[in-house]
């Protein structure tokens, strides 16, 4: 899955086709503003040792990302740069973490699109029992995530949808994303965003159909800002 489309058009995407979406938690951000990955979802959780990793690079397809479950836990880093340079290698997309990252500098000048809950200097000081599924799903707060679903990370968040939707997606994001460029472009020359909806059309049959919402408008003269 390769798309340019940021998170806000895809999450609209999914709105409009009826498509299920899930939100990583806000916390959840880029290591360097501007950073952004879109893939399947390449599930692992960690349980204190770099091997649940490496195992999970050996049956990676190029373009996965990486989705980390270290329950947020705040006392550890659960990658670094070696792990960050190997996930490049092995030809993945991003890496995206329920948890924290380390080795700040060596990340940054690596350039890899990493996404967590921020940074911490200690590695694991634990070595729990790894379960059989490990490598089957990862959690994200209430919801898990797993191989048959796309991840799209960017400045905006994380979401999470069906992979097999992806084409339905992406065309219906481009749409909204075409017509939204052109009601911006509408507002620089002077043609305000009111006019362009036909805003005083939709407050005057509200007046008379208290219950005429402006999504029902803007479905009639084909606005895209909200579904």
């Amino acid at each position: 899955m390769k798309t340019e489309l940021p998170t806000p058009l895809i999450c609209d995407a999914c709105l409009r086709e009826g498509v299920p979406y899930t939100q990583a938690s806000p916390g959840i951000r880029p290591i360097r503003a501007g950073m952004r990955v879109a893939g399947r979802v390449l599930p692992v959780r960690h349980f204190g040792s770099v091997d649940v990793f490496l195992e999970a690079f050996e049956r990676a397809e190029a373009g996965d990302v990486l989705v980390i479950d270290n329950g947020g836990r705040q006392d550890e880093a659960c990658i670094g740069d070696l792990t960050v340079l190997e996930a490049k290698g092995a030809g993945l997309a991003g890496i995206v973490v329920w948890g924290l990252h380390r080795d700040t500098p060596e990340l940054l000048e690596i350039g890899f699109p990493v996404f967590s809950l921020g940074s911490c200097p200690s590695g694991p000081r634990r070595l729990d029992p790894r379960s059989p599924d490990a490598l089957e799903s990862a959690a994200f707060e209430g919801f898990r995530v797993d191989a048959s679903q796309c991840v799209v990370a960017d400045d905006d968040g994380v979401v999470f949808a069906p992979l097999a939707q992806v084409p339905t997606i992406l065309d219906t994001a481009l749409r909204i994303f075409t017509t939204e460029r052109a009601q911006a472009q509408e507002i620089r020359s002077g043609r305000s965003l009111r006019r362009q909806l036909r805003f005083s059309e939709y407050l005057e049959r509200r007046e008379a159909e208290p219950t005429y919402s402006l999504r029902a408008h803007l479905k009639k003269v084909g606005g895209a800002i909200e579904e």
